[in-house]
C-alpha cells in the first residue's frame, strides 16, 4: 500500500471517529444546557405556586377555581406542544392534595426538597419539591423527561444535518490535500526514476518540504559514498590491469622461450624463469584480492573487524611459520622481543586474522629487502611494535612514498607488486593504528613502526 493510500485510509477512518466523538460531546453539552433551562423553569413555577398559598398551611382557607382538563397532544392551535408534559401540585401540612390541575398525580413526599426523578405511569418525570418551614405547604412542579429529550434531539439533528452533508465534501477535500501535500515526493520519485545509473550528483535540498530534507541529506550522503566506491573500483581496476599487463607479457615471453628451448640447461633456465613468473603472478593476484577485501571494509562492518582480545604470540607464531621458507632462502634469521609482562604487549581489541595479514606483510617486506645474511627483529612494546631489518639505505623521497599502491623502490631484485604495505596500512587504520616508516639507525636499515593513531 502506498503512503498516499495509507494516509487517506487513516483520514477516512479517523475523521468520522473524531466527528462522532464531537457529536457525543455536543449531545452531552446540549443535554446539560436543556436540563439547566427547564430546571430553572420548574423552580420558578414551584415558587410561584408556593407564593399563592397562605402561610399557615391550612387548606380550609384555600379556594381554587376548577380548571378544565388539559387538551390532548396536538389539540393546541398553532403548535405541537402538549401541556400534559407539565404538572403542578400542592399539599397541606396533613398531606392532603389541594392542587393538581393536570391530574398527573405527582407523588407526595413529606419533607422532600429539591429535584427528584420519578417513574409515573411508566414514564420518567423530573420533579422539583418546595416545602415551607416549619411545616406547612409542600408544592411541586414536574415535567416529562421526554420533552427534554425531544428538544435535545431536535438541537442535535439540526447540527447533524449540515455535518452529514458536509462530511463527504470534507473527505474529498482531505483527499485532494493529501495528494497535493505528497506531490513533492512523487516529483522526487519521478526525478530519481529518470536518472541515469552514472548520475550521482546530489539532489538540491533548497525549496523541499522540511520532512524531505533529512531523507534527501541521507540520499546525498549515500550518493557520495557510492561515488567514492565507484571511483575506488575504477582506480583499482585500472591499477590492477596496468600491474598485470607486465607479468602477463613476461609469462607469454617465457612460455615462448620454454617451447622453443631444446632439452638441457637452456630449457631448465627457461622453466625456472617461467616458474618465477608464475609465482609472482600468484602473489600479485592474492595481494590484489586481499587489497580489494580490505578496501571494501566499512567502519560499521562487524563481520571482519570484530572486537576481541588480540593474542600477539599466536599471531607471531603463525606469521613466522609462513615467512620462514623465504627467510631460509635468503639466509635471514627472525627474532622477536617481548616486554617483561607479555600481556602488556600492545594490548588491542581487533581481528586476529587481519592483524596477522598486516604483520605478515611487514615481516615479508623486511625479509625480502634485508641484507643477506642478517636478522629481522620484531619488537613489542606497551604502545607499539616495530619490524627492523638491516637493508640498504633508502632515500627520503623514496621512503615518503612507501605504502603507495603498486609503488616499489627502484633497484629491487626480489619479486613484488607494491601492495603488501598498502594492505598493512589499511588494516592498521581499521584498528585505530598507524604505521610509520623510517631508517632504523638514522641512515641504514628499515623500520616499520606500528602504534596507536592518537599517540
Amino acid at each position: 500500500m502506498t503512503l498516499q493510500r495509507r494516509l487517506l485510509l487513516y483520514l477516512l477512518v479517523c475523521a468520522p471517529v473524531v466527528w462522532g466523538l464531537a457529536l457525543a460531546i455536543s449531545f452531552t453539552g446540549a443535554r446539560d444546557e436543556v436540563d439547566e433551562l427547564f430546571d430553572t423553569e420548574l423552580i420558578r413555577l414551584a415558587r410561584h405556586v408556593h407564593a399563592l398559598l397562605p402561610p399557615d398551611g391550612d387548606a380550609s382557607h384555600v379556594s381554587f377555581r376548577a380548571l378544565p382538563p388539559a387538551p390532548r397532544e396536538g389539540a393546541i392551535d398553532g403548535g405541537a406542544a402538549d401541556v400534559r408534559d407539565l404538572a403542578i401540585a400542592a399539599w397541606d401540612r396533613n398531606g392532603t392534595r389541594v392542587l393538581d390541575p393536570d391530574g398527573a398525580s405527582l407523588p407526595f413526599k413529606r419533607g422532600q426538597g429539591g429535584f427528584v426523578d420519578e417513574m409515573i405511569d411508566g414514564e420518567r418525570w423530573r420533579i422539583y419539591y418546595l416545602a415551607s418551614h416549619p411545616g406547612g405547604w409542600l408544592s411541586a412542579a414536574g415535567q416529562r423527561s421526554y420533552e427534554r429529550d425531544e428538544l435535545v434531539y431536535d438541537v442535535i439533528l439540526g447540527q447533524l444535518a449540515p455535518w452529514i452533508v458536509m462530511l463527504p465534501l470534507l473527505l474529498i477535500a482531505m483527499a485532494g490535500a493529501v495528494r497535493l501535500a505528497l506531490s513533492p515526493m512523487q516529483a522526487l520519485a519521478q526525478q530519481l526514476g529518470r536518472r541515469d545509473a552514472e548520475d550521482l550528483t546530489p539532489i538540491p535540498v533548497t525549496g523541499q518540504p522540511g520532512e524531505l530534507v533529512p531523507l534527501l541529506a541521507a540520499m546525498n550522503g549515500l550518493f557520495m559514498r557510492v561515488a567514492e566506491v565507484l571511483a575506488h573500483e575504477r582506480r583499482f581496476t585500472a591499477d590492477a590491469a596496468h600491474e598485470l599487463r607486465t607479468p602477463l607479457a613476461a609469462l607469454r615471453t617465457q612460455w615462448d622461450v620454454v617451447r622453443r628451448a631444446t632439452p638441457g640447461e637452456a630449457r631448465a633456465r627457461a622453466e625456472e624463469k617461467l616458474a618465477g613468473g608464475l609465482e609472482r603472478m600468484d602473489r600479485l593476484v592474492a595481494q590484489l584480492l586481499m587489497l580489494s577485501r580490505v578496501e571494501s571494509l566499512h567502519p560499521d562492518s562487524h563481520s571482519l573487524v570484530r572486537h576481541e582480545d588480540v593474542h600477539w604470540r599466536r599471531i607471531v607464531e603463525e606469521v613466522v611459520a609462513d615467512c620462514l621458507p623465504l627467510a631460509e632462502r635468503r639466509h635471514i634469521e627472525i627474532a622477536c622481543e617481548w616486554p617483561a609482562d607479555e600481556r602488556r604487549a600492545l594490548p588491542l581489541l581487533g581481528n586476529e586474522p587481519l592483524l596477522a595479514v598486516m604483520l605478515r606483510n611487514l615481516l615479508d617486506n623486511a625479509i625480502r629487502y634485508a641484507a643477506s645474511p642478517s636478522t629481522v627483529v620484531i619488537t613489542f612494546g606497551e604502545t607499539e611494535l616495530t619490524v627492523d631489518n638491516d637493508g640498504p639505505a633508502i632515500a627520503p623521497e623514496q621512503l615518503a612514498r612507501v605504502g603507495e599502491p603498486f609503488y616499489r623502490i627502484e633497484g629491487q631484485a626480489e619479486l613484488g607488486s607494491g601492495l603488501g604495505i598498502s594492505i598493512a596500512l589499511r588494516i592498521a587504520a581499521w584498528h585505530g593504528l598507524d604505521i610509520d616508516f623510517s631508517a632504523k639507525d638514522g641512515a641504514a636499515g628499515f623500520r616499520a613502526r606500528v602504534h596507536f593513531a592518537h599517540r
